[in-house]
């Protein structure tokens, strides 16, 4: 017996409907590459975004079509979004820190048939147009007047006069909500990217779990800074999310840096943010020496790579903003854990809840996981036991694009993090699988070195990595970046480990550093630092 629902496809273009029905009058404010502010509502985003449909259409695209977008945080991206997926192409945003070839190789493989970039990646969109094979058509996400009289590019039109046309009202198409929606290539740091395809229907689902309470709490009482790029992994999903809830976005366009995230919290009262470590420890070092305060932002969701304990105690003791600490994949669209307390916590001292917050979180519904050993073999949840973390459920990926390589194991994704689970379900990664260094047979986390080490005033970044040793197979050293202005030497800093973790886990030596070495998504490349220090030798 089935039954007797009304049978209605989650299709993603019912969200930005949704929206422009429920919250039409809702902000979406954009600061643009020309650095001015634009600000408009949901309502007329709804209308441009049928706007590019009609676009589409005009071009004679086919269904399930690719569209890219080398493009920053905007309003004109966020059309992007819906338009495209929304008509049955697949949005496929590729990130444009990548390498010229690779960006052009990511092209060819997806074989997007139109990209559209913001005017600040021209020089980028000029080197390596010729290289892509597929491309027949070239908008520029900028105002008719803004756009060069002699680019290079053949073709070349501004998404003004591209959809500035087209009628305002669209008969979104009904299909299958299993149908492909948008795709993201993975950073790709061994070997070619692979790309993840995400469907309505996982998309969809994805948007109602990151809005729960415990998770992202996405609220039409919010004003949503997505600092996370919206050319990664769908900005985890906050586009999404937020037209869903009819909470305020507030685009940040190019400008990342401290100074000017900061301002536009302040000036658009934003309540809640979400970015990688990186981004906030600019932030961060923006507010001290000025005594900077925040007059409306309460809480920031934190991923991208594992969250520095100064960090959530900075924004927690010193600004009164709430961490929610997040852990997901490119994979699995992206969200897997996010860390919220739950009411039995509500007595804990505020350093046992602290060890909580640490923890990248519990499974969001619509996510399971568990840790295995190096047979497959299920291990306990105590909170010690420490194995291959492996999920699966209907935003996580089966297969990657065109079929290249099945990643699953029993039905299961392995991760490639190593992580604990305690009896409550909080999940702790404790290093990714190819950076934990094994000593002596016990195994030493790199990520509770670097902790510690960033725990300390002068010190901006740090990388452990290990390094081959005669008798203990590897050691650990730390590679650091110091604040500007400060100092500290490698006896100060080795001593400050005294007392935080065991001795035979404290580094070897310290190595300072100008800069360590960042991928296209602002994780730390220890590939990278290694080949960097390959010289490098133990001391003794």
């Amino acid at each position: 017996m089935l039954g007797l629902m009304q049978n209605q496809p989650l299709l993603i273009s019912s969200l930005i409907e949704f929206a422009a029905r429920h919250h039409g009058d809702a902000e979406i404010v954009s600061r643009r590459v020309e650095g001015d502010i634009h600000r408009y509502t949901y309502r007329e985003a709804a209308r441009r975004s049928r706007q590019v449909a009609h676009a589409l259409d005009a071009l004679g695209l086919a269904f399930s079509d690719r569209v890219a977008t080398l493009a920053w945080n905007g309003y004109r991206h966020f059309e992007l979004y819906y338009g495209v997926s929304g008509s049955g192409r697949v949005l496929h945003t590729i990130n444009p820190r990548l390498h010229p070839e690779q960006i052009a190789w990511i092209a060819n493989h997806a074989e997007d048939q139109v990209l559209c970039f913001d005017m600040s990646f021209l020089p980028l969109v000029q080197a390596v147009h010729a290289k892509c094979a597929t491309i027949k058509h070239y908008i520029a996400l900028c105002d008719a007047d803004k756009l060069p009289a002699d680019t290079g590019i053949p073709g070349l039109q501004s998404y003004e006069s591209w959809i500035g046309g087209q009628p305002g009202d669209y008969d979104w198409p009904t299909f299958d909500e299993n149908t492909a929606s948008s795709m993201c290539y993975t950073s790709g740091t061994t070997g070619h990217p692979k790309a993840a395809l995400y469907s309505h229907r996982s998309s969809t689902l994805h948007a109602y779990a990151a809005a729960l309470p415990d998770v992202m709490s996405v609220s039409a009482r919010d004003a949503i800074l997505p600092v996370v790029p919206m050319f990664h992994v769908n900005a985890w999903g906050i586009p999404y999310s937020a037209a869903l809830t009819g909470a305020k976005l507030v685009f940040p366009g190019p400008a990342m840096d401290g100074k000017s995230v900061y301002e536009l919290i302040e000036a658009e009262k934003v309540t809640y943010a979400a970015g990688v470590p990186t981004v906030w420890q600019m932030l961060l070092t923006h507010m001290k020496p000025g005594g900077l305060r925040f007059s409306t932002l309460r809480r920031t969701v934190i991923g991208g790579s594992a969250c520095p304990p100064a960090m959530i105690q900075a924004f927690n003791d010193d600004y009164g903003v709430e961490v929610l600490h997040a852990w997901g994949m490119t994979e699995m669209s992206p969200l897997g854990t996010l860390c919220t307390l739950k009411n039995k916590h509500d007595s804990l001292s505020e350093e046992e809840k602290m060890k909580i917050r640490l923890k990248q979180g519990r499974a969001i519904y619509g996510v399971d996981m568990k840790i295995v050993d190096g047979a497959g073999k299920e291990l306990p949840w105590d909170g010690k036991t420490y194995g291959d973390l492996m999920v699966k459920g209907p935003w996580i990926i089966r297969e990657y694009y065109k079929g290249e390589s099945d990643p699953l194991v029993d039905g299961w994704f392995p991760t490639g993090d190593v992580a604990t689970i305690n009896a409550d379900g909080y999940m702790q990664i404790t290093d990714r699988s190819k950076d934990v260094i094994k000593s002596g047979g016990e195994w030493i986390s790199s990520i509770d070195i670097e902790n510690i080490a960033v725990a300390h005033p002068a010190v901006l970044m740090a990388a452990c990595i290990g390094m081959t040793h005669p008798k203990w197979d590897e050691r650990p050293i730390i590679a650091v970046v110091k604040k500007p202005g400060m100092d500290v030497s490698r006896e100060e800093l080795l001593a400050f480990y005294e007392g935080k973790t065991a001795k035979w886990q404290i580094p070897d030596d310290v190595v300072f550093v100008d800069a360590i070495p960042l991928g296209a998504t602002g994780k730390m490349l220890k590939t990278r630092l290694r080949e960097l220090l390959k010289d490098y030798q133990l001391p003794g």
